[in-house]
Formats: C-alpha cells, sequence, structure tokens
C-alpha cells in the first residue's frame, strides 16, 4: 500500500486528480491524504517576475470562501467514500501552507497534482509555483490534466544524466503494476550525431523493471519538437528527471517540459534527489 497525497487548490476539486488516484487504488491500495491549499496562500506562490521591468508580480486573490474549502473537503471525503479509498484529511487542511505540504512529503511515496485548477488564475501558465513544489517536496509528483487516458503505455525520458536515471528507478520502484505495461525508453539530443549515452547499462536496468521495453534514439531536437512528439502519445506517462535543486531554473525554461505539462494533455511523473 502506498501513501499519497492529492493536492488541492481549496478553490477547486481536481476531478481529474482524484480519478487519478482512484484508478491507482484499483490496481493497488493507497492511503490517500487530502491537502486543500486557500487561495490566498497559494498566490503568494504563484509569483512571478516581469519580463520587462524585473518586478516581482504577486496576483492579487480573495480569500477562499471556507464554506467552499468546507464543500472541496466533503467532496474529497464522499468521493473515498464511494469509490473505496483509506482516506486521511488533517485538521489543520485549512491552514496548510508550502512548508506544511513539504513535510507531509517526506513521509508520502507520492504526491498527485491537478495541472490545470492551479493555473487558471496565472495568465503565464506554469510559473514559480511548480518550481517551488517540484524543487522542495521530498517525494515523487504526478501532475494530471483534468482529462486524461489512464496510462497503458509509459515514457521514459532519458539523457544519461543521473537525475533522469533516478527518476526511471522511482518510477519503477513505486509502479511495478504499470511497468508491465509497453514502455519507451527515449533519448534526444540537441545535437543528433551525440550517440545514446551509456547505453548498455541503461538497458540492463531498465529491461530489468520493464517487462516489454523498446529503446530509442530520437532524431529530433527536444527542445523545439519533443513536446509535439510526446503529446500525441495518447493514453502515456510521461517519466522526467533533473528537477534537482542547482537545475530547477534551467530544467523548467526548457520549452519541452514547459509544454508538455501546459497542454494539460498526459500525466507526468517528476522525481529529483532531496
Amino acid at each position: 500500500m502506498k501513501k499519497v497525497l492529492l493536492m488541492f487548490d481549496g478553490a477547486h476539486f481536481s476531478k481529474g486528480a482524484f480519478d487519478f488516484v482512484r484508478q491507482l487504488n484499483n490496481l493497488e491500495h493507497v492511503l490517500v491524504t487530502g491537502v486543500f491549499l486557500p487561495q490566498s496562500i497559494a498566490s503568494s506562490l504563484w509569483s512571478y517576475t516581469d519580463a520587462m521591468t524585473g518586478t516581482v508580480l504577486v496576483p492579487v486573490l480573495p480569500e477562499t470562501d471556507p464554506a467552499v474549502l468546507t464543500a472541496c473537503k466533503t467532496e474529497f471525503e464522499t468521493r473515498c467514500q464511494k469509490s473505496g479509498i483509506e482516506y486521511r484529511v488533517h485538521e489543520d487542511a485549512y491552514d496548510f501552507a508550502l512548508p506544511e505540504l513539504i513535510t507531509e512529503s517526506r513521509f508520502a511515496d507520492l504526491l498527485v497534482i491537478g495541472s490545470e485548477s492551479f493555473y487558471e488564475s496565472h495568465e503565464e501558465g506554469i510559473n514559480e509555483y511548480l518550481q517551488e513544489v517540484l524543487q522542495k517536496v521530498e517525494c515523487p509528483v504526478i501532475v494530471v490534466p483534468e482529462t486524461f487516458e489512464f496510462p497503458n503505455t509509459t515514457v521514459l525520458s532519458y539523457d544519461g544524466s543521473a537525475s533522469s536515471v533516478y527518476a526511471i528507478k522511482q518510477f519503477a520502484y513505486l509502479f511495478p503494476e504499470l511497468s508491465r505495461q509497453p514502455t519507451l525508453l527515449v533519448y534526444a539530443h540537441e545535437d543528433d550525431k551525440i550517440e545514446f549515452p551509456h547505453e548498455n547499462n541503461i538497458e540492463e536496468l531498465a529491461a530489468r523493471h520493464f517487462q516489454d521495453l523498446t529503446m530509442m534514439k530520437l532524431e529530433i531536437n527536444p527542445t523545439k519538437y519533443f513536446a509535439a512528439w510526446m503529446n500525441n502519445k495518447e493514453g502515456a506517462i510521461l517519466v522526467a528527471g533533473a528537477y534537482g535543486r542547482s537545475t530547477i531554473s534551467q530544467v523548467l525554461r526548457k520549452s519541452f517540459i514547459k509544454s508538455i505539462i501546459g497542454a494539460h494533455k498526459i500525466p507526468v511523473f517528476i522525481a529529483h534527489r532531496s
């Protein structure tokens, strides 16, 4: 049994994120803890820098109506009960902020976030809030769109780095059930003349965990074309790494990751070393 954190913007109940957890529970029972983040707290995490002036801008959002938070919590509890999911809601849920989330993530196997509701109030889409979560939480994260097909294939993004291998291993350890489905390990580099790094090593590792494995070197520039290629993979989940503290800003500037999450088409599994 896994312990899963399911995170909601207090003003939005992400049916997509809940449905993902429900289907995980169908594969293997989970314990899910509901995390409800009031909008007033979320707004401070939605800050971004104006490209023209360099000024840090923080959207001003109204305090979330306590009745709305209560309704969100009630819907969560009702859906868990109907789906036969063991769940928890901590008593301090209405005061939840990022430090508490980090602590909770230390004692969880997985954090699930809806990819759309958290960004509805931000014109820039993917922003510092996502960076903050991916950089600081201490467990892997799955970012889920509202409408998606539950994964029947897995795409492992590999660039030869330690972080990409770490993410692949974490996914295999957490989801042995999904590791039995068709899996594509993909390598792409801006310089298509660079050979598949450590090809034998990664094949030896991945083939031990993924029963139906295919390895592929894409002859495309990943920063330009990988997102379009990936978003056409219906019923897939993308496994990505390289979100360590030292590289997060560089990685999120790479358009293929931003575009895949921002397109809201497929779930994305992200793991980094704490």
